[in-house]
């Protein structure tokens, strides 16, 4: 018998907690819980319907989101700032990434997952690109791995989806390319970078990506794209005209120490929460009020009065 988190008796002999192992709760934000596909994010473009989207790194994140309803999980590379603590994502390796999409996979069980191919992990050639996708398969449970680039990573994307690994693409700002675009800047301000980025768009949707993420470009430009490619657009800072949006959960909940983007809508504030909780925390326990004498273990009744009774002769033999 073990303590898990929350302080529950984890006894593998209990029914219940056998029950809960193998039946999780309900989504809530589904009413049929049916599995999302690839296939299912075009029959949501076709039905007009959004597609939600959203990051996650760990497990308790990933269920709660997946419980939620929402269609996409992805596992995204900008763990290494907001799990690692990394200026930006270039520093984050391939074990990292699989790390955290293990511990995802067995947060998800209805949304679609997504993991990104990190930095160096598709540039250098076909042969490590085709590797470290299948690894996401394989090792992580990803069902679908995302790579930055339009029509230069046509080729490479057809190949890996040639060895049955769905691929999203990702046009637009590109995180990965921060050094080369000098910084996170709006793309495709311009009459000839709107005609690249459409070049992209269609150069990935002929190469057959499940999805791709439009990201930092302006909303007009989105929505020609989206009108013109048959997989359906995912966008960040890309305007509402997308098949569907994504935002990283830790600016949804205000768990980030930088500047919001323009984009970003704080739907809760988990940052005061964990702040004001932990230090509640700390007032309590320096103030002796926690724990109470509710919140302790005491011995059985007749153990007590065992031990009262050593102690009791203990205290006489000193005496």
């Amino acid at each position: 018998m073990s303590l898990t988190p929350g302080g529950r008796t984890d006894d593998p002999r209990s029914d219940k907690l056998v029950a809960e192992r193998i039946a999780p709760p309900p989504h809530p934000g589904d009413k049929t819980g049916s599995k999302i596909t690839t296939a299912s994010l075009r029959e949501l473009k076709l039905g007009h319907e959004p597609i939600t989207c959203l990051t996650a790194y760990d497990y308790a994140t990933a269920r709660l989101v997946d419980e939620a309803g929402i269609e996409m999980v992805l596992v995204g590379d900008s763990l290494a700032q907001t799990m690692l603590g990394y200026e930006n994502t270039l520093s984050v390796t391939m074990d990292e990434m699989l790390h955290h999409v293990k511990a995802v996979r067995r947060g998800v069980k209805r949304a679609l997952l997504l993991a990104d191919m990190p930095y160096g992990s598709y540039q250098l050639n076909e042969s490590e690109a085709l590797r470290n996708a299948t690894r996401f398969v394989k090792e992580g449970g990803a069902e679908v791995v995302k790579i930055e680039g339009g029509e230069k990573r046509s080729d490479l994307i057809r190949r890996i989806i040639e060895a049955e690994i769905p691929v999203a693409g990702h046009i637009g700002l590109t995180p990965q390319s921060v050094n080369v675009m000098g910084g996170y800047k709006v793309q495709g301000k311009n009459l000839a970078a709107v005609e690249q980025l459409m070049r992209d768009a269609v150069a990935l949707d002929r190469a057959g990506v499940a999805c791709m993420v439009l990201e930092g470009i302006p909303r007009e430009v989105a929505a020609m794209i989206t009108a013109e490619v048959s997989t359906p657009t995912i966008g960040i800072g890309a305007g509402p005209d997308c098949d569907g949006q994504v935002l990283v959960f830790h600016d949804l909940v205000n768990l980030t120490f930088a500047t919001p983007a323009k984009f970003v809508r704080h739907y809760g504030d988990a940052g005061a929460m964990i702040s004001d909780a932990a230090g509640a925390f700390r007032e309590d326990v320096k103030s002796a009020k926690y724990p109470s004498d509710e919140e302790s273990y005491h011995l059985p009744k007749e153990t007590k009065t065992g031990l009262d009774t050593v102690l009791a002769r203990k205290r006489t033999m000193r005496g």
